[in-house]
């Protein structure tokens, strides 16, 4: 029985990519009415009694938020959270990234982009530094860290741990409307029944990663800051080649999933009050229906 429900071979390598590189109080919220225009018939003896009335699609919400305060990226010179700097620039948002390194994020990143900001941030230097790296115009913080494997075994916990916690209590502090972090699937697969999943051990074996995550998952959960937590399945570099699926957490322990699609839900998080505290799950799959990413969130309940 266990045995049929072990992550398939093939998807193996791909989410054991995750170790790679890991990686306040109140909702966005934007304009949610549609908006109508009217166009006159030709007949001008008519006007009065009858119009065209065309609908007009709805605004998308980030287009309202895009005009604040910056989204503070850390993490950003990673792979997935290029991906989300990048796409933040492209809605029209100003953007603090916040990096270890400098030198590297200047040739990695557009610098040279008005709208963007590099500043050193490092989650595990404490809340204090990072709290002066965020500053007071920032309206969201996202968090794409993760450890590098390496020898050090406390790895996973400087940074995936109690670097989390850092950056959560700094958007306490500062009294950040929103934190979006990059998780993981699995994150809590012994209670899941997965303890026996090849991904979950080997992800494990490196300093016990995915209990680190959950340890500071559910710190945020407690902390009372308008969270999302996202989960997803194993990380391609590749473009996206399918739509995305988003489940309820603890549900899905298998599924690949492009960094593209996970850079999109996190920056599509900011934008609708149905993202607000909750933990989704995400992979992606070529026969999965093309969904809008209101219905997506609006599909996971609360817990």
């Amino acid at each position: 029985m266990a045995a049929s429900l072990l992550l398939r071979n093939s998807t193996l390598p791909i989410l054991l990519s995750h170790t790679s590189h890991y990686s306040l109080n109140k909702p966005f919220t934007g304009h949610s009415s549609a908006r109508t225009k009217s166009l006159p018939l030709l007949n001008s003896s008519k006007m009065e009694a009858a119009e065209i009335t065309e609908k007009v699609e709805q605004k998308p919400a980030w287009e309202d938020l895009s005009s604040k305060k910056k989204i503070f990226v850390v993490g950003a010179t990673g792979s997935t959270g290029k991906r989300i700097v990048e796409q933040l620039l492209a809605k029209g948002f100003a953007v603090k990234a916040g990096v270890r390194d400098l030198d590297k994020a200047k040739a990695s990143l557009s610098h040279e982009n008005p709208a963007l900001q590099i500043v050193k941030a490092d989650v595990t230097e404490g809340s204090v530094k990072l709290a002066e790296a965020i500053g007071d115009d920032s309206e969201a913080v996202i968090c794409a860290t993760g450890f590098r494997p390496g020898w050090d075994l406390f790895a996973p916990w400087k940074v995936d741990n109690f670097g989390t916690v850092n950056l959560a209590e700094a958007c306490r502090k500062l009294n950040v409307k929103r934190f979006i972090l990059i998780s993981s699937i699995l994150v809590n697969g012994a209670a899941m029944g997965q303890i026996f999943n090849p991904a979950y051990i080997f992800l494990n074996v490196f300093g016990l990663t995915l209990v680190a995550k959950l340890q500071a998952e559910q710190y945020i959960r407690k902390s009372g800051i308008n969270y999302t937590i996202i989960r997803p399945g194993g990380l391609r570099n590749e473009p996206p080649s399918g739509n995305v699926v988003m489940e309820t957490e603890d549900t899905l322990y298998q599924g690949t999933i492009s960094r593209d699609q996970v850079a999109e839900v996190a920056v599509e998080a900011l934008a609708y009050p149905e993202a607000s505290y909750k933990v989704v799950e995400i992979v992606s799959r070529p026969d999965a229906p093309k969904r809008s990413y209101q219905q997506l969130f609006g599909s996971i309940s609360h817990k």
